[in-house]
């Protein structure tokens, strides 16, 4: 798995990953449970990852969506 996006941000996680599922690339939020330990504050980022062969297509989906400023470095 690579990961793509490091955010606290729940809104651009969730665009992410419904452009990445509607384009039938499979795709894991990783990190989303422990909201539940936190209280909801945000302090721990959510990761979004894909598997290694779909990621040179996902990063070409987001960058077209304009979130190439949101990708980790390869």
């Amino acid at each position: 798995m690579i990961e793509l996006i490091r955010t606290n941000d729940l809104v651009l996680i969730g665009f992410a990953e419904s452009l990445l599922t509607g384009a039938e690339i499979p795709v894991l939020v990783a990190d989303t449970h422990i909201s539940v330990m936190e209280g909801m504050i945000g302090a721990f980022p959510r990761r979004l990852l894909v598997p290694d062969d779909h990621a040179r297509q996902a990063r070409r989906i987001l960058t077209d969506a304009g979130l190439a400023h949101e990708l980790r470095p390869s």
